[in-house]
């Protein structure tokens, strides 16, 4: 059940659109203006810190010396693509 972010040509107005099913007819237009010229935008990431049994707690964070001075690296709890 994919949901997708759009931003509206028009207004600007970012929006999502949920839809359940490949059949599910979903009405493509701005909810604020109702332009139908919009983008699709790349959707910002959640997740959920949990404390059960071998997960990490949270978030990690390490910092390095790199050259254009301190980067950092931030680890989320979950999978990780070996």
């Amino acid at each position: 059940m994919p949901i997708y972010e759009f931003r509206c040509s028009k207004c600007n107005e970012v929006f999502e659109i949920l839809q359940m099913s490949a059949e599910d007819e979903v009405e493509m237009k701005c909810p604020h203006c109702g332009s139908e010229n919009f983008e699709r935008v790349l959707s910002t990431a959640s997740y959920a810190m949990g404390e059960g049994k071998g997960q990490a707690k949270g978030r990690t964070v390490q910092s390095r010396e790199c050259a254009s001075g301190t980067c950092s690296t931030v680890t989320l709890p979950g999978h990780t693509r070996d």
